[in-house]
């Protein structure tokens, strides 16, 4: 995909749909200063380049019930294709992990995971993990407090 070009007024929409992201069209055009009509065109305009790539709700995790939160890194026993895509696909079905990110260095994923509590994260490590066919070293990490939570990605400017 190209990437398109960002102007100042590009910029300003995208740090206010960051931070406010249920914002009508009417407030977003006041706030960056432009017509309704200008910054529709603009943001329909993100949409379809890509650089806006969905709109979602932020959850409270300890609201619902999910008080724990880890940060697993696993190991694969081997790196071949077939390993890498039983792991992957396995990953993909566990609402448990949030986030998974192919790592370089010693470990092959960091994996973060949110659970109600540490039995709940023991069973997700013992019957899923663990059994996950190739992997052959996890070393986990619990988050006992959250200094800064993401907000968002740093824009240029």
């Amino acid at each position: 995909m190209q990437s398109i070009q960002l102007d100042r007024t590009d910029l300003q929409l995208l740090a206010e749909l960051q931070r406010r992201g249920r914002l009508t069209n009417a407030e977003l055009a006041e706030r960056v200063h432009l017509s309704p009509s200008a910054c529709l065109r603009r943001v329909q305009r993100l949409e379809r380049s890509g650089v806006i790539a969905g709109y979602r709700v932020e959850l409270d995790a300890e609201q619902l019930g999910l008080g724990l939160q880890a940060f697993v890194r696993v190991q694969l026993e081997k790196h071949d294709a077939s390993y890498i895509e039983k792991f992957t696909t396995a990953v993909q079905g566990w609402n448990e992990v949030v986030a998974c990110h192919a790592l370089s260095g010693d470990m092959d994923y960091l994996l973060q995971v949110v659970v109600q509590d540490l039995d709940h994260f023991s069973r997700f490590l013992l019957d899923r993990l663990l059994n996950a066919a190739g992997v052959a070293d996890v070393n986990s990490n619990f988050v006992l407090r959250t200094v800064k939570a993401f907000r968002g990605l740093p824009l240029p400017g």
